[in-house]
This record gives structure tokens, C-alpha cells and sequence, in this order.
């Protein structure tokens, strides 16, 4: 992936109209007018890789606005050399912004987000708040990226939850070969995926160990290191599911705009970064294993790492800081008839692709 305006856009601003045939920031052969950014929830893990990524891939913009909670106003951080106060997220705090990436929580976007639509910016949330809402997209750039001209109706674009990206990326290509009937999935997910605290803690619980000491648990309320357990979403009374599961059920069929039957187990494992997922498919007709690999192969966003002579495959620590997710252990399924099922298993760096990444390629997209 360049390190400019993805690839796979035109690398030149086109004109861009906001609600009420407004247009804030447009190109000409005589000049170019950038869009004004903010970024809501800048002091977070993936506030703080928003940033890191529009500089490494060159995002164009005019202004930059830093939003983050009353506790972090009036701090200041740097970016691209230049010295930006922080300001607290209000609701007045996007009339002159033009895209805003938000990644302050669900509870904060509620509030915010359609503040900062109704002035004609068009806000990428990255919580669940609007993720199945029928008027706003749920985006993968590289599977609907036209969800957000057709669908996009309150200046509202989700980003989905980092499992299901992960997930997808190399199921819909899949998907395209044959219809897949069914998908079963198992994670193990990282402490990126609960924030940067959860991160912290991590940390804390390897050195609590080496140095005797009781765990710190502040933030899943029991040890962490060596140990694994369900992941810390609610579990619905009805279904037995937690959150993080229907969400990937649920907006995988929103993604790839059809239904797709998805099963999913989701695990917290003592990972600092990168999810991990074993993905079981079903096709409704033979598809060979030659097929497959080519496919993966030659998707978008993906990287084979299927070394079964050596034993490498995907994992979290080479996945890490990466904005490809890798696939492996591709192989045929025997308890289904040949052709029809086959197992992966895949790595994705939650923080990049998983939140960040997606939604910077999506804002891309709005360049377009």
C-alpha cells in the first residue's frame, strides 16, 4: 500500500459536494483547496495511529483539529512538525471541519457525531454507534467502498468492528468465487483491541510476575497473563453470544450487502497487538485449492505467509504495525465433500487495518 493516497483511488482531490450543494473544499487546474480534519479521541491508541497514518501515507488537509476529553484540553502535541493545543470534543467543535475521524467511544459519538454532520461534515465513526444503522455505510474500501454515495444518508460513515475486517478481507474475495453458505469463526484477540489502557496492563501484569507481585486488574478484573478467556463483551441472556460475536454476524451480511451465515467464538488471549482468527468456510459449489490460494493471492490487503515446510504461518507479532492482514494455513476441509470447505487462519494488526487503517482509507475515499 503506497505511502500517498491509496492506490486504488485516483490520486487527485475531485470535487467533493456536502449536503445542500455546498462545497467546502474542491480541486482546479489552478489550485487546491484541502479539506479541514479533525480527529475526535486523538489521546487513545487509535486516535494517536490516525495521525501517525496520515502522515505516513501523505493524507492531504488544510487545518488539523485535536479533540479529546476535558482532561487532556489545553495539552499539546506535535504532528508533522508543527505544535497543536488539544481541545475538548464539544458539539461546537466542527464548524470549519470537513472530515472528522472519530474513535472517542460509542457513548461520545452518540453525542457528537450527528453534531458535527449536521454542519456538512461528514464524520468516519469507528465505534458501534451507527455500525447497523440502515442510513449510515459500513465500510471495507476494498470490498464496498460504493456504500458511501448509495447509503450514506446523515453524513455518517461506520467503520466496522476490527474482528469482522479482519475477517473479511480475505472471506469476500472467497465469497466472490463461489457463495459462501457458511462461516465459522474462532479469535484470539489482543489487548489493542480494549484500548491502550488494556495494553498497559498487559505490561503491568509481565512485570507483576517477574517481580512477585499480585496482578493488576483494573481493567478485565483478573489475570491476564498466562491465561486466555471469552472475550469481555457483554454476553446477550438469549442467544449466549457477546457482543463482539453479533457484531461480526451481524455486520458481515451488512458488508457484503447479502446474507452470510457467520458463527463466531471470540477470545481475549495475552497478545500486546494483532488479532488472530481461525476461519472455517463453506462454499455452495467446488472450488479448488489452487483457486483459493490465487484468489488470496491476488486480493487486495492481503499477504500470504503459508510456509507448511517451515512451519510459518500468520502470526501476531509479524502482523504487528502491518497494514496488510496475512493469511495461511490455507487448506481443504476433509469432513466436507472436495472442493466445498476450507480452513484459514489469519493475522491483522487490530489498531491498523482493524480500526485506523480502515477508516483513513475510507476518508480517502471522500477525496475521491
Amino acid at each position: 500500500m503506497q505511502s500517498t493516497v491509496s492506490s486504488l483511488l485516483r490520486p487527485a482531490l475531485a470535487a467533493f459536494t456536502k449536503h445542500g450543494g455546498q462545497q467546502r473544499w474542491m480541486s482546479s487546474k489552478n489550485g487546491l483547496k484541502l479539506p479541514n480534519v479533525a480527529i475526535a479521541g486523538v489521546t487513545g491508541a487509535v486516535g494517536q495511529e490516525f495521525l501517525e497514518l496520515l502522515a505516513e501515507r501523505d493524507f492531504p488537509f488544510n487545518n488539523m483539529k485535536m479533540l479529546a476529553s476535558a482532561r487532556s484540553a489545553g495539552k499539546e502535541m506535535e504532528f508533522k512538525g508543527k505544535s497543536y493545543v488539544i481541545e475538548e470534543l464539544t458539539e461546537n467543535s466542527f464548524e470549519d471541519v470537513d472530515i472528522a475521524l472519530f474513535s472517542a467511544g460509542g457513548s461520545q459519538s452518540k453525542l457528537y457525531a450527528p453534531a458535527a454532520a449536521a454542519t456538512g461534515c461528514i464524520v468516519v465513526d469507528n465505534s458501534s454507534a451507527y455500525r447497523m444503522d440502515p442510513d449510515c455505510p459500513l465500510v471495507v474500501p476494498e470490498i464496498n467502498p460504493h456504500a458511501i454515495k448509495t447509503q450514506n444518508k446523515k453524513n455518517i460513515i461506520a467503520n466496522p468492528n476490527c474482528s469482522t475486517i479482519i475477517m473479511a478481507m480475505p472471506v469476500f474475495p472467497l465469497h466472490q468465487l463461489s457463495p459462501i453458505k457458511r462461516v465459522v469463526c474462532s479469535t484470539y484477540q489482543a489487548s489493542s483491541g480494549a484500548g491502550a489502557a488494556a495494553m498497559r496492563e498487559l505490561e503491568q501484569q509481565a512485570r507483576d510476575w517477574v517481580e512477585g507481585k499480585p496482578y493488576t486488574q483494573d481493567i478485565f478484573g483478573r489475570q491476564y497473563m498466562w491465561n486466555l478467556f471469552s472475550h469481555n463483551s457483554k454476553v446477550d441472556p438469549d442467544l449466549l453470544y457477546n457482543e463482539e460475536e453479533i457484531k461480526m454476524m451481524r455486520e458481515t451480511c451488512k458488508i457484503f450487502e447479502t446474507n452470510v451465515p457467520v458463527t463466531a467464538t471470540c477470545i481475549r488471549v495475552p497478545v500486546l497487538r494483532a488479532h488472530c482468527e481461525s476461519i472455517n468456510i463453506e462454499f455452495s459449489s467446488p472450488v479448488d485449492i489452487d483457486t483459493v490460494r490465487r484468489t488470496l493471492q491476488n486480493a487486495p490487503g492481503i499477504t500470504i505467509i503459508d510456509n507448511p515446510e517451515e512451519n510459518q504461518f500468520p502470526e501476531p507479532l509479524n502482523a504487528s504495525g502491518k497494514d496488510d492482514v496475512m493469511v495461511g494455513r490455507i487448506r481443504s476441509d476433509p469432513s466436507l465433500p472436495p472442493g466445498i470447505g476450507y480452513d484459514i487462519f489469519i493475522a491483522g494488526d487490530q489498531i491498523r487495518k482493524g480500526a485506523a487503517l480502515n477508516a483513513i482509507q475510507i476518508a480517502e475515499l471522500l477525496l475521491e
